[in-house]
């Protein structure tokens, strides 16, 4: 069969990379870099570089959702039906609940991760046909704060920057993003940049000291939410200095004087105890800030999710403002988007507020040029209900349908008992999804299935305002349709059912909705009226490109002329707000969530692999080991985490990343992977049960970056651990199967287990791991154990087995011959774990268990002396672990390599272990242990 290969863009982070489609036939079967694409010249990531394995037929088969499928009860497994009945059972339930109850008791939810045509189509059929504003997205969730903080100063949601410009700044500060971590292939731009330049400062500023600070020359441990302070700080030293650029303030801003009255009352002094910094760090960050030659800010989620993040967006860009820094090469505020088409939403006006081309819904006349171009009579005036304020309002019965579109908000949104009790409250709900697996799902009425990566076509746009095509490589699956057009033929129907206007969605394909939105933006900020489908197929553009321009505009306000009535950008007068939920003696930690090196969002992708979870394996909670004493808790017991909104039990992991009184843990960790139910009955699902909606006023923006808990141990005294190695078809089975067990232990959480081969190795394909572990107050029914051993294969009759039904212990284990070795292909430790730790590595490593024969399965069994840990895995491609990098290392010293630079021996163990010479995700960890290793130590 004939290898084809297409051209698309990656579906996760805001970079927005160019790749390289392999497939054969309907299958996709590898993925590489697109070397000529100008936002990664052929990298990808951890994750990039997998997605051919997350799109594998075994996959497609046990997670996608392939066909229509009706709920007819809720709690009950739905039934597959034909698409025209799906579609007649929405417009037959919509249109009932818009002609009982008017247009705004129906929301639209949709998502960053839709293509811009398909967001097109979404707000055009809440605002246009059915008359609702009630149309917002989950980038809500990650960029509202920077749309409204840019307008704020600047006049327009366009960040006036472009990913060059690292390769011109003399000073980068990175704040509220783990860049190595949610854009690495970004980080990997700025590692050459610093690289080619050495004289280039770093400064970053983040309560957590991630893997982004090993680049950093400057280190800001920010108390969390105390960035304003820091700005306006920062800004008074610049004002006492001498440091600000006087003709650029006079000659283009307007509202300095009353920011500088402001932030006469930020001394060093005070703004050092309110951020728990160093007062001479403070000063250092001002003075590189303001005196090199050109100053770039890249930040993200740490300023927007806040109950203050408009302020603290526009905090920054005053700095840039009364400095000078912004309108030339290296320079200026950089938003780091979060998912991969946020900003395309934005453009089509995807959100509850705004409407096409970055038009403002309260602008009257922005509202009939809208209703001009689709040919209605108006666009309606009245605010559209924000994504906290959907759930809300779904919650309290106010929202009666709701269709939901690329997004989990039973993950994702914060606060869930709010989001559990919206989906089981609302009359009707539409899950238009292209996995079945997330838990959103189990809430729908009606399960409407969508094409994904690879199967679409359409565009998106990155960070630095660049459009790049997204096309097919391989023929949609099942009955899968595009989003764009399961929302066309929806509507088409609907215009009948409602009475209203007819023929506002003549589209045929994804191109002519592109030309309509093109159309749109004429005139506009972000005019594309010069761009096209065909110009697009030859290279990927920036915008604005208008009509008769060959290539787009690189980077913005070069002349100093902004967006707004006179042309002048506008200084903020922010003034620091505390977090909305301040710690206090009954929840003394300051729990803060980030991103994961090697998982995205809330995994129904990378989630299906197990090599991403090998190097971080299993969900916990991150303290300070001083916290961690104090509380007298070790590394992996059990704790309840607790806030005002509800409590999970996970493990505790000590971390010197985390600050003195605060606690970290990954946003990923919903109830797929994460739950539990109380001796109570309360169900325990996932770190946004935790999380506060508290939102910012402007951006309406909830603060996921911070709530107050308290941490206490969890004693639960029986536990359970089985894990086992199957095929890839009955891995995923069992994790399916393993689902619903979760709900009958205080605390479960189910992964895939990481296999210790490199990536591409043949025999990978074999090896699909999966974990289970459990805690309960007491043991469970044998039967119960009895199903868990059926599930993951350990039911043969030929396993290695004990039980003491009484003590409630039971440990079975399955092994296997190759050859002359006997190896472990799968236990389960129930009552008793403590052998989990050299069990576990003998079946992840494939080592010889002959030797030890019953000792397999006696209660708390000492680790044989040739068994030892791999320890944490750094490099995912090439699966190198610590302890290998460590050996490494020592031996360096005994060939006398202690003299070596840190080039020489990152050079030395890239050349020995390959690890970080594929996709380079892993080289800051790598530099981190170069630098913390013995030679370098004794060397200096």
């Amino acid at each position: 069969m004939t290898a084809r290969e297409t051209k698309s863009t990656c579906p996760y982070c805001g970079v927005g990379c160019g790749v390289v489609i392999e497939s054969q036939g309907d299958q996709i079967t590898g993925v590489r870099g697109d070397p000529d694409h100008p936002a990664n010249f052929g990298r990808l990531c951890s994750k990039g570089s997998t997605l051919h394995l997350t799109a594998s037929a075994t996959v497609t088969q046990h997670t996608r959702l392939l066909h229509p499928m009706q709920r007819l009860r809720r709690g009950e497994a739905p039934q597959r039906i034909a698409w025209d009945t799906a579609l007649d059972l929405a417009t037959n339930q919509f249109a009932k609940t818009i002609r009982d109850h008017g247009p705004d008791a129906v929301g639209f939810y949709i998502s960053g991760q839709l293509l811009t045509e398909d967001y097109y189509v979404f707000n055009k059929l809440a605002k246009g046909l059915i008359g609702t504003n009630n149309v917002d997205t989950n980038s809500r969730l990650c960029m509202s704060s920077a749309v409204a903080g840019y307008k704020m100063t600047l006049g327009a949601d366009a960040p006036p920057t472009c990913y060059d410009d690292v390769n011109h700044a003399s000073c980068i500060f990175i704040v509220g993003s783990n860049t190595a971590y949610a854009h690495p292939v970004l980080f990997r731009r700025i590692e050459d940049a610093k690289r080619a330049n050495p004289q280039m400062k770093v400064i970053f500023c983040d309560p957590r000291r991630t893997d982004t600070a090993e680049i950093a020359d400057l280190f800001l441990p920010i108390q969390p939410g105390t960035d304003v302070a820091l700005f306006n700080g920062m800004l008074h030293t610049m004002l006492w200095e001498g440091w600000l650029d006087h003709a650029y303030i006079a000659a283009h801003t307007n509202g300095f004087d009353a920011l500088k009255a402001t932030v006469r009352d930020y001394t060093p002094e005070m703004v050092a105890s309110v951020c728990g910094l160093q007062k001479q760090d403070i000063l250092e960050a001002a003075r590189l800030f303001a005196t090199s030659s050109a100053t770039l800010s890249l930040y993200c989620q740490g300023l927007n999710q806040s109950s203050s993040g408009t302020i603290k967006n526009a905090a920054l860009i005053n700095l840039h403002l009364a400095t000078g820094q912004i309108g030339k090469p290296g320079a200026g505020p950089f938003s780091l988007t979060g998912q991969p088409n946020a900003m395309g939403g934005r453009e089509v006006g995807g959100l509850a507020n705004l409407l096409s081309a970055h038009r403002d819904l309260g602008n009257p006349e922005h509202r009939a040029e809208v209703a001009r171009l689709w040919g209605v009579p108006a666009v309606p005036s009245k605010p559209g209900k924000t994504a906290v304020e959907m759930f809300q309002a779904a919650a309290d019965g106010d929202i009666r349908a709701l269709w939901i579109a690329c997004t989990n908000p039973l993950q994702s949104m914060p606060d869930q008992t709010t989001v559990r009790r919206a989906l089981e409250r609302a009359e009707f709900v539409v899950v238009q999804e292209a996995f079945a697996t997330p838990a959103t799902c189990d809430h729908a009425d009606l399960l409407l299935p969508a094409t994904t990566w690879g199967e679409k076509v359409g565009t998106v746009t990155n960070s630095e305002r660049r459009i790049s095509r997204v096309r097919p490589a391989v023929v949609a699956p099942g009955e899968t349709r595009h989003d764009w057009s399961i929302a066309v033929a929806f509507a088409r129907r609907l215009e009948a059912a409602i009475d209203g206007p007819r023929g506002l969605f003549p589209y045929e394909d994804a191109e002519s909705i592109w030309n309509e939105h093109r159309e749109s933006t004429r005139g506009r900020d972000l005019d594309i009226t010069g761009m096209s489908y065909a110009m697009l197929d030859a290279a990927p553009q920036q915008w604005p490109l208008r009509s008769g321009e060959l290539s787009g505009q690189v980077r913005l306000y070069e002349d100093g002329q902004f967006p707004t009535a006179d042309g002048r950008a506008t200084f903020a007068n922010t003034v620091y707000i505390p977090v909305a939920e301040p710690r206090e003696s009954r929840f003394p930690f300051s729990l803060t969530t980030g991103r994961l090196r090697d998982q995205w969002h809330g995994m129904s992708r990378t989630g299906t692999l197990g090599r991403l979870f090998g190097h971080v394996a299993e969900p916990s909670v991150q303290m300070h080991p001083q916290d961690m004493d104090r509380r007298r808790l070790r590394d992996g017991e059990l704790v309840h985490v607790t806030s005002k909104r509800g409590s999970i039990v996970v493990p505790v992991q000590a971390s010197t990343e985390v600050g003195l009184s605060q606690a970290f843990m990954a946003m990923h960790w919903g109830e797929e992977f994460l739950s539990g139910r109380a001796s109570t009955g309360e169900r325990l699902a996932g770190v946004n049960a935790l999380t506060t909606s508290a939102h910012c006023p402007t951006s309406k923006q909830p603060e996921l970056k911070h709530a107050a808990v308290k941490i206490t141990k969890a004693e639960l005294p029986w536990s359970l651990l089985t894990v086992a190695w199957l095929t890839e078809t009955q891995a995923l089975t069992a994790r399916a199967l393993l689902k619903p067990y979760m709900a009958r232990f205080q605390f479960a959480s189910c992964v895939p287990f990481a296999s210790a081969t490199p990536l591409g190795d043949p025999t990978d394909d074999q090896r699909h791991g999966v974990l289970f572990r459990a805690a309960h107050s007491d043991a469970p029914a044998d039967a119960v154990l009895a199903e868990l051993e059926a599930i993951v294969g350990l039911s043969d009759s030929e396993a290695l087995r004990y039980a003491d039904a009484q003590k409630g212990q039971r440990r079975t284990a399955r092994l296997r011959r190759q050859g002359d070795d006997t190896l472990i292909e799968g236990f389960l430790l129930a009552g008793d774990t403590r052998a989990e730790a050299w069990i576990k590595t003998l079946l992840q490593n494939e080592l010889p268990a002959q030797a030890l024969g019953r000792s397999l399965l006696v209660a708390g069994a000492k680790a044989p002396v040739a068994v030892r840990s791999r320890g944490k895995q750094v490099c995912t491609c090439f699966n190198v672990a610590e302890d290998a990098i460590a050996a490494h290392l020592a031996g360096s010293v005994v060939e006398g390599a202690h003299t070596r630079s840190e080039d020489g021996l990152l050079a030395s163990l890239q050349s020995h272990l390959k690890c970080g010479t594929n996709c380079g995700s892993c080289l800051p960890e790598l530099k981190r242990l170069v630098r913390s290793a013995q030679p370098l130590k004794q060397a200096a």
